[in-house]
């Protein structure tokens, strides 16, 4: 298996290829990078210098924080106070799937609209985005794969990073946040390229 260094440099070459080779479907530009989630704070400084390089040879890089909007979607809906009072009233579990309704029903302000706010005015041809502080949508607020999914859906063709913290197992297996899985159940399975 290859260092986090040499991902970081495969993951570079890719995304300055012409076309960036991060997909094998033009149709979703979308791949993920895995790192071990006690090297958050290393893959923060990483992705900066990264972002740095690719912006010293003309790319546009945007890197968006999901842990930015989950809390501005928690603000802008229910309120912070509320979610703490129900998960005091009703525990930790109920407050994540509350959570995870705002984050997904029609009714208050999906993610995925939200991200794609973001999106709306990039241009697939020299913009690049860099999903990071994906560890808030755990331990299971929300998933990342679903994110992608309804990325997919909306047809979003700007190359997407999302910058994972867990364990690849396997080719296309992930386990988020290196928490132990349901027996049995194993990690989820992208279909996006994981460097």
């Amino acid at each position: 298996m290859l260092s986090l260094s040499e991902r970081l440099e495969k993951l570079e070459q890719d995304l300055l290829a012409d076309p960036p080779r991060i997909s094998a479907y033009h149709d979703l530009p979308f791949a993920i990078f895995h790192y071990p989630p006690k090297d958050e704070f290393r893959m923060r400084k990483q992705i900066k210098l990264l972002v740095t390089r690719l912006s010293n040879v003309g790319k546009s890089v945007h890197v968006i924080s999901l842990a930015r909007i989950l809390w501005q979607i928690i603000e802008e809906t229910e309120g912070l106070s509320a979610i703490v009072q129900e998960e005091k009233e009703l525990g930790f579990l109920r407050a994540q799937e509350t959570v995870n309704i705002l984050l997904s029903d029609e009714d208050f302000m999906p993610i995925a609209d939200e991200l794609s706010k973001h999106l709306s005015t990039l241009n697939p041809k020299k913009d690049i985005v860099f999903l990071v502080r994906v560890g808030a949508l755990g331990p299971a607020i929300y998933r990342s794969a679903k994110l992608l999914d309804e990325m997919h859906k909306k047809r979003i063709l700007v190359p997407i990073i999302l910058f994972y913290p867990g364990t690849c197992e396997g080719e296309r297996n992930l386990r988020f946040l290196d928490l132990p899985t349901q027996e049995n159940a194993g990690g989820y399975s992208y279909r996006v390229k994981i460097y």
